[in-house]
C-alpha cells in the first residue's frame, strides 16, 4: 500500500492545480496580513476563503482525479492487490497532498503571522475537511461512472454545504419562531462538517456575531473546552462515515 501511495503522492505533487493552490494560500494569507495586520480580520478572512476554497477544490479535484487513475487502478487490479489496499492508498495520497499544500501555503503563515489557538484550529479544522470532503468525492467518482455526472453532484453537494445549508436553517428559524426549537437548530449544525469548522474557529476571536444563529447556540449550551471537544469527535465522525460507505461502495463495484 505504501508503494502505491508514494507513487500517487508523487504524481499529485507534480499536478499544476497544487501549485496553484499553494500560490493562492500564500497571495490570500499575505495579501489578507498586510490589509487587515496582524488580527481577528485577517483570521476571519483566511476562514472565509478556507471555507469556500478547500471543499470545492476537494470535492472537484477528487472526482477528477479518479476518473484519471482508473485505467491505471484497473491495471494495479490485475495484480494480487486488495481493493481495500489500492482505495486507502489513494485517499490517503490525496489527504497527504492537500493537507501539505494547505500547511505550507495557509499553515505556516498562520502560525508566524498571528500564533495562537484560532490560527492551531484552523489548520486542524480545514485539514478534517480536506479528509471529509476527499471521502465524499471519492464515493460519488465510484458511485458513477458517468465523468459529467461526477462532477455536477460533487457540485451539488459543495453549493449544499457552503450556501444552501444556512439558508435551510434560517428558513426553519423564520417559519418557526415561536417555538423554542434552540436546541433543535443546534443538533441540525452538527449534520454540517463546514458550519462545524466555523464555529470551532470563530469561538477562539471576538467575531462571535459571524457564527449565525446555530453558532451563537452552540457557544451558550457549551463551554469553550466541551465545545472544541464535541466539534474535532464530530468531524472524526463525518471523516470515518463517508470513508467507510465509499470503501464499501468500493468493494461492491462492478469493475
Amino acid at each position: 500500500m505504501f508503494k502505491i501511495a508514494k507513487f500517487i503522492t508523487i504524481d499529485l505533487l507534480k499536478n499544476k492545480v497544487m501549485l496553484l493552490y499553494l500560490i493562492f494560500l500564500w497571495l490570500v494569507c499575505f495579501g489578507l496580513f498586510s490589509l487587515q495586520g496582524q488580527g481577528d480580520k485577517a483570521l476571519t478572512g483566511i476562514l472565509n476563503v478556507s471555507l469556500l476554497v478547500t471543499p470545492m477544490l476537494c470535492l472537484i479535484f477528487a472526482t477528477i482525479y479518479f476518473y484519471y487513475m482508473y485505467e491505471f487502478m484497473m491495471l494495479l487490479h490485475a495484480q494480487p492487490i486488495k481493493r481495500n489496499t489500492l482505495f486507502i492508498a489513494l485517499y490517503l495520497s490525496l489527504v497527504l497532498v492537500f493537507t501539505l499544500i494547505y500547511l505550507l501555503g495557509a499553515g505556516l503563515p498562520l502560525l508566524f503571522m498571528s500564533p495562537g489557538k484560532a490560527s492551531i484550529l484552523m489548520i486542524v479544522g480545514t485539514s478534517f475537511l480536506n479528509f471529509i470532503f476527499i471521502a465524499i468525492a471519492l464515493g460519488v467518482a465510484v458511485w458513477t461512472k458517468d465523468k459529467s455526472k461526477g462532477m455536477g453532484f460533487s457540485l451539488l453537494i459543495w453549493v449544499y454545504f457552503v450556501l444552501l445549508f444556512d439558508g435551510i436553517i434560517l428558513l426553519l428559524m423564520y417559519n418557526f419562531s415561536d417555538y423554542p426549537i434552540e436546541k433543535f437548530v443546534l443538533y441540525i449544525s452538527f449534520l454540517n462538517p463546514v458550519d462545524l469548522m466555523r464555529i470551532l474557529v470563530l469561538m477562539q476571536t471576538e467575531a462571535s456575531a459571524l457564527m449565525g444563529y446555530s453558532g451563537a447556540i452552540f457557544q451558550k449550551v457549551f463551554t469553550e473546552n466541551w465545545g472544541i471537544s464535541i466539534i474535532l469527535l464530530l468531524m472524526f465522525v463525518w471523516t470515518m462515515v463517508p470513508l467507510g460507505l465509499s470503501l464499501k461502495a468500493y468493494n461492491k463495484k462492478d469493475l
